[in-house]
């Protein structure tokens, strides 16, 4: 048999930015969910919009972070694995497309299953160009 690989050991602050970060995103999360609660049979538009901008806000983030700012160590784990993971909810998002296939909005679902996975990665697209863009970072062809 192999020799087990030695895992790095995670440092305990990274895992408290993430925890926090992801208790502020599931709470915003939540909040927006109980303001505006999916009706049972439609498409659940309050999750779609929270996972898009999620997506956006990653884009953003990604830019800022690895091509504008010296960014701490700490922040990357805080707002793209803690907040913006606790923010963005793509296992509802599963639930979300069974339910609706369950109750037989067989084209919701579907729809909803493939539209938020398009709107999902322009969105990210689009915040990494609108980073670009508003840093003056935008690739000159």
């Amino acid at each position: 048999m192999g020799q087990r690989a030695d895992t790095p050991a995670v440092e305990p602050m990274v895992l408290a930015v993430i925890s926090v970060g992801g208790a502020i995103g599931a709470m915003m999360r939540y909040g927006i969910g109980v303001w505006w609660p999916p009706r049972p049979g439609h498409v659940p538009w309050s999750t779609f919009t929270i996972n898009v901008m999620g997506c956006f806000a990653i884009g953003i983030l990604m830019i800022l972070i690895t091509e504008v700012w010296v960014a701490h160590r700490l922040l990357r784990p805080f707002l793209g694995v803690g907040l913006l993971g606790g923010f963005t909810t793509f296992s509802t998002y599963s639930l979300e497309v069974r339910r609706l296939l369950q109750s037989g909005a067989t084209v919701e679902a579907l729809g909803y299953l493939g539209g938020t996975v398009v709107a999902a990665l322009v969105a990210v697209v689009l915040g990494m160009g609108s980073a670009r863009w508003m840093t003056g970072r935008a690739r000159r062809t």
